[in-house]
């Protein structure tokens, strides 16, 4: 049977697999569960991850969810995955495996968007209808400038193009370069304040890019599409001045 892969592309672990996945020319059917409908706490999907989260995969009658735990599996399931990937040497699994675990602990809690109160309390408080606290912006901005300065001094020291001074990607190269992208959604000038400083974390994410192309570029169409949304409301105000008008009612 087809691989199945349950994702929403708005997740940013969910674009890794499916990145993975299209770049390794494995053969596979993605599945939309929609975030904003709430379909992750559907009957149907918690019959594959009780957990009631994306991503999840089926590989025949076998079921896994989270997605570190399925790169991991991908890797190792499929013939024909470029060893660069989840390497045999087992020092080197052991640093990848270093990087994921660092990353589940500050990287994604300072850039995601449901556990980051960064996101929701600059650009998607206002659009979510969620009141933003200033406070807890704050604390989380700090998280994401000190995982960042963590990438740039010591995950991607050396001379390598990617993490750990490798010549090739790895899975968490993907993982957390995807988990960066997340910040696509700030306007311009804003990302560029959280990014500018970061010359080499700048490169790496397009050296993953170039990496990863064509697939990377469209598996994140829908991160633009939803910027272009965000910055401009069917009402032409500015996300600034709709808060201030009223706030819109979440769907999540």
């Amino acid at each position: 049977m087809k691989l199945k892969v349950y994702a929403d592309r708005m997740s940013q672990p969910c674009r890794a697999i499916l990145i993975f996945c299209k770049v390794n020319r494995i053969d596979f059917e993605e599945v939309r569960i929609d975030l904003t409908k709430r379909q992750q706490l559907s009957p149907e999907f918690k019959a594959v991850n009780p957990m009631g989260k994306v991503p999840a995969i089926v590989d025949g009658r076998f079921q896994l969810f989270e997605s570190h735990a399925i790169l991991i599996y991908l890797a190792c399931a499929f013939p024909g995955i470029a060893d660069h990937w989840y390497p045999n040497d087992l020092s080197k699994r052991g640093k990848i495996h270093s990087v994921l675990d660092w990353h589940h602990s500050n990287l994604r809690r300072g850039a995601g968007i449901i556990n980051s109160p960064f996101l929701l309390n600059t650009v998607l408080g206002p659009a979510l209808g969620i009141k933003p606290n200033p406070q807890e912006a704050a604390g989380a901005e700090k998280l994401l400038l000190s995982s960042l300065w963590k990438i740039e001094s010591f995950w991607l020291k050396g001379n390598g193009k990617f993490l750990l001074g490798s010549s090739q990607p790895s899975i968490a190269d993907l993982s957390l370069v995807c988990e960066i992208m997340q910040l696509e959604i700030l306007d311009d000038r804003e990302r560029n304040r959280i990014l500018g400083s970061y010359k080499k974390v700048q490169q790496w994410i397009e050296n993953t890019k170039n990496a990863t192309r064509p697939h990377f570029d469209d598996v994140h169409t829908i991160l633009f599409k939803a910027k272009a949304r965000l910055q401009k409301p069917p009402s032409g105000r500015t996300i600034n001045e709709a808060s201030k008008k009223g706030a819109l009612h979440s769907k999540m």
